[in-house]
């Protein structure tokens, strides 16, 4: 950027408003005027009116400002220009502590190098595995270092590799400070206000000015602090909103721009693999979105509902700031009220489960997530019922995604492999059957955000209720009108996708069996995938089974039986869990046996049974189609949260009126 860009004068103002092809003619006319006497005086007014003007800017500037704003102003403007000649910028940034920040972030570094427009190279350690991005151009790679592994984005590539015209084209953004240092150098001084330096102290405080509050400038605090060590370290600490986040700048140097291509270009021993470049562009932008992301906990419970939105048969409620969804008609209806009522939140959950946290498990995997998640869809869509496919069709349409999309996301869980119980009979105080339910699975990438209880009506089946996540078809938490209640937990077995995926099995498990017994025969007789564990009861005749099933295993554990996985039983009772986790819970249930109500219940799912990555924990009574759900938030794991108390039978005798009815 320049003055020299500004349409200060009538020609280029004619170029900022003439359509493209048309400057060129013009500006020739413009050019061939004469200048006539009239002309020229008017001229010679324009540019002594533009010389008073400048001459008076900078007399304000020097009132308004102090040296040491003035100073401050032209070392940044020094560091802008240098960018702007094409010199190269390295150091290495530490991030040493934060306050009001995730603790996760402090005592990272990476090392940085910059050269301005498009060039780019970092280098860090996520979860101790080095890793190095870089953008050369047009070109963006990242590499997982110690293996080798590294993906390429091309914007030839298509997004899916089964739609070859799924191509995106990236519009890539220059890597350049949006000020030119000649108006850095101006400005800054206006805008920002530097506090003398005090011999006494090591450190300088940056603010904004009052011009800079008056223009909308955030409240904030720059603290540079000098070292004494003889290290060439720049340390500040940045303070807003009440959060601090302390930075060191190790050896902050420039140099002359190096012609060596090889700075910048994949490593000559990597194995690549070459993937859509507007894949990396899009999980880039949610993994930043998720930087600082709070997830707020729920008011307190007032036992009121009120109607949010209306879609066909379905409708959205609040209850006390759970969202409880209701569908109801055939696949396609139910489809489309999922997508209509919930739009922005299946979105979300896309994004952020397969942009997110999918395409950066890739480096963790070493395998690229597409590719991985596609195989896995196409290998499991043959044994999916149709109408579940006809859902998601319907859904996509709706929210406004991609068909492949919403099938991505619906397939996740068979990538990514948590505790469950049941008590009964002598177990509880009253004899009634209750199942916990724990879900450790992937807490902050943003599932919590977008949590809901479904109340499915199907024409086709039983009516249930889906504790789950707006966007998803199928089911790991579920209880049906019938009183089958049933929770999944993950195992391995990872790569075995051959059969009917997980989630579509609970839900078929919800919508066609009436008793434990045709539960049980269902999954026994389904092809299958993976290595899952479920607990499975029946409020009708108060019995609870524990399922270890792979695609060639298939055993069951009844109340008060052992397993060489479980090995202390108790009468009553299904106990799963894995470590100290099942021991505990093991202590837990023996230590109040004969004594179990709802509130006791769900104490059994706190931590340590639950895990960190508590997500969710739902409480079902069979019996009286009772349910208690909890969900994480940014402060507490689902065990610790806010529970609501529903209950199917009430919750389905209103599924199908209207607002005016209710």
């Amino acid at each position: 950027m320049s003055f020299s860009h500004l349409p200060f004068s009538a020609k280029a103002h004619l170029t900022h408003h003439l359509p493209s092809g048309s400057l060129s003619p013009m500006s020739d006319t413009l050019d061939s005027i004469p200048p006539t006497p009239r002309r020229k005086h008017w001229l010679r007014r324009c540019f002594v009116a533009v010389l008073v003007s400048i001459a008076l800017l900078f007399a304000a500037a020097s009132l308004m400002s102090t040296s040491d704003s003035r100073a401050f102003g032209h070392s940044v403007a020094d560091w802008i220009r240098q960018s702007e000649q094409g010199q190269v910028f390295d150091t290495t940034l530490s991030i040493t502590s934060v306050k009001g920040l995730s603790d996760k972030i402090s005592g990272h570094s990476l090392s940085l190098r910059w050269q301005a427009p498009s060039h780019l190279l970092l280098r860090t350690e996520v979860d101790g595995k080095k890793v190095a991005l870089a953008r050369d151009d047009r070109l963006i790679w990242i590499q997982r270092e110690d293996s080798g592994f590294t993906v390429v984005g091309d914007e030839t590539v298509p997004c899916f590799a089964d739609d070859p015209s799924s191509i995106v084209p990236i519009s890539l953004p220059p890597y350049t400070i949006p000020v030119h240092s000649s108006v850095a150098r101006f400005l800054l001084p206006l805008l920002v206000s530097v506090s003398p330096r005090n011999p006494d102290s090591s450190e300088q405080k940056i603010r904004p000015s009052r011009l800079g509050k008056l223009i909308g400038l955030p409240d904030f605090t720059l603290d540079l602090i000098e070292t004494p060590s003889a290290e060439n370290v720049l340390q500040c600490r940045v303070s807003f909103d009440g959060k601090e986040i302390d930075l060191s700048f190790r050896n902050p140097t420039w140099s002359e721009a190096d012609a060596d291509a090889s700075n910048w270009a994949v490593p000559k021993d990597a194995k690549i693999e070459r993937v859509a470049l507007s894949h990396l562009v899009r999980s880039a932008r949610v993994l930043r979105s998720r930087i600082g992301a709070k997830t707020p906990p729920l008011p307190p419970n007032t036992g009121k509902a009120k109607i949010v939105r209306t879609s066909g048969k379905g409708r959205l409620e609040d209850h006390d700031g759970l969202r409880v969804l209701f569908l109801s008609g055939s696949p396609e209806e139910i489809g489309r009220q999922h997508g209509e009522l919930l739009g922005p939140e299946v979105r979300a959950v896309v994004e952020k489960m397969v942009y997110g946290i999918g395409v950066a498990s890739s480096f963790a995997k070493n395998r690229w997530f597409f590719g991985e998640i596609e195989e896995a869809t196409n290998r499991s869509k043959p044994f999916v019922p149709p109408s579940y496919l006809a859902e998601m069709s319907a859904l996509a349409s709706a929210a406004g995604l991609r068909h492949d999309e919403v099938q991505l996301a619906n397939f996740f869980p068979e990538l990514f492999h948590c505790s469950g119980f049941a008590l009964h009979g002598k177990a509880t105080v009253d004899g009634k059957l209750y199942h916990g339910r724990i879900l450790d699975y992937m807490i902050g990438v943003g599932l919590e955000d977008n949590a809901v209880v479904m109340i499915y009506r199907p024409d086709d089946g039983n009516a249930w209720v889906n504790v789950s996540y707006a966007g998803f078809v199928g089911s790991v938490t579920a209880m049906n009108e019938k009183k089958v209640a049933i929770g999944e937990m993950g195992g391995r077995g990872e790569g075995n996708w051959d059969g009917k995926p997980m989630a579509q099995l609970v839900r078929e498990v919800m919508e066609r069996c009436d008793t434990i017994d045709e539960a049980v025969e269902l999954m026994r007789n389904s092809p299958r995938t993976c290595e899952y564990y479920y607990v499975i009861s029946d409020g009708k005749t108060h019995r609870a089974v524990g399922i270890k099933a792979t695609p060639d295993i298939f055993e069951t554990v009844w109340s008060g039986e052992s397993h060489p996985q479980l090995p202390d039983p108790v009468e009553d009772t299904v106990l799963l869990s894995a470590g100290d986790r099942y021991k505990e819970l093991v202590t837990r249930v023996k230590k109040g046996y004969g004594h179990f109500t709802p509130e006791s219940a769900r104490e059994l799912m706190t931590r340590p049974v639950c895990m960190k990555s508590n997500i969710q924990s739902v409480l079902f009574g069979p019996d009286t189609l009772d349910f208690w759900v909890a969900y994480a938030d940014s402060k507490n794991v689902a065990s610790h949260a806010r529970y609501t108390h529903l209950n199917l039978a009430e919750l389905l005798e209103n599924v199908t009126s209207t607002p005016e009815q209710r």
